[in-house]
């Protein structure tokens, strides 16, 4: 009832491995391994991404932080350590080092005036956008190197990766 391709399986033109295959006939597909592997590509796809480039001397916390304050716009703390995902004495340092650079400040709530958010400066944003080019820069060119085959099975599958990032999911 199940079909199953040999590990050695590849795939046409690439000569790489094609994901294994053990699913029942005309039903959904196992994910089996696949997960695991796509996380571990996603993981090192971010890092080639993320190299090189002048970060200002900021790590991979305060340029994502960064990043969600200028898309995102002014938020308290707590709702910006939430997003980031780290816990709240770790953002309050990140933050606390990015005010003293420069890139963030801190103002009262207009609802709340007890409440502080933190808020990207002008030149924040203009950071973000330079690293945010260099990023896809490096990241196209990564692209380029695919055959034609493989370009349109990457970019049919942005929407999926897409919606798998996506906060609300």
């Amino acid at each position: 009832m199940t079909t199953q391709a040999s590990e050695s399986a590849v795939s046409p033109g690439t000569g790489r491995p094609e994901l294994e295959r053990d699913q029942p006939e005309g039903g959904r597909p196992e994910v089996g391994d696949g997960a695991a592997r796509l996380a571990l590509a996603l993981g090192r796809l971010s890092r080639v991404i993320r190299r090189g480039g002048d970060l200002a001397g900021l790590g991979p916390g305060s340029i994502s932080a960064l990043a969600t304050l200028v898309r995102s716009g002014p938020m308290r703390l707590g709702d910006l350590a939430v997003r980031e995902g780290v816990a709240p004495p770790t953002l309050t340092r990140i933050v606390t080092g990015l005010e003293e650079s420069g890139y963030v400040f801190r103002a009262p709530d207009p609802d709340d005036r007890r409440a502080t958010r933190v808020q990207a400066t002008e030149t924040a944003a203009e950071l973000v956008a330079g690293v945010g080019l260099a990023r896809v820069s490096r990241l196209r060119d990564r692209i380029d190197t695919l055959g034609d085959e493989d370009l349109r099975v990457l970019l049919r599958a942005v929407p999926v990766i897409e919606m798998l990032a996506a906060d609300d999911v």
